[in-house]
């Protein structure tokens, strides 16, 4: 049972990966640097297949470390999206427009990255891309725990 949790918590890494991939390359939909930035610690949580190859708990922590990082970073990201708090300013709206210069102006309108971390791209449900990632990411965290509390009770 053990290792079926392990399974499904890294498919759950995998497929939330694999999803965000094919929203950029399939769909055209660019990614922000707060969307990016939820990815690597996924890639972190991949590293939880050496718990069903060694069956060393360390590496389970380190897959329920990396998809709680991922639903930490989607937690801060859908706050900066419904306006909670600011967002990075490298991808964000915000300040005050009205004291620059059109030179000022043009000079940050020409620096701005394209994808801003403060609009919600897609949604489903009333959820956005980055809030299913907080849903996701905590589950599969939640399985790597389990898969190590059932790994101490076989060890009883």
């Amino acid at each position: 049972m053990r290792k079926q949790i392990e399974l499904l918590a890294l498919a759950g890494s995998v497929g939330l990966l694999l999803g965000a991939l094919a929203f950029e390359y399939i769909g055209g939909m660019a990614p922000c640097a707060l969307c990016i930035w939820q990815r690597w610690p996924h890639v972190v949580a991949l590293l939880g297949a050496g718990a069903l190859v060694t069956g060393h708990p360390l590496f389970a922590l380190i897959g329920a470390a990396g998809a709680a990082t991922s639903g930490g970073i989607g937690v801060y990201h859908t706050g900066v999206e419904r306006g909670w708090w600011p967002g990075p300013a490298s991808c964000s709206a915000g300040g005050d427009l009205s004291s620059m210069t059109p030179e000022e102006l043009l000079a940050q309108i020409m620096a701005a990255p394209v994808v801003r971390c403060d609009e919600v791209p897609w949604e489903m449900l009333g959820l956005s891309m980055a809030s299913w990632n907080v849903v996701a990411s905590f589950g599969i965290a939640g399985l790597w725990l389990i898969s190590l509390r059932l790994r101490r009770a076989n060890e009883a």
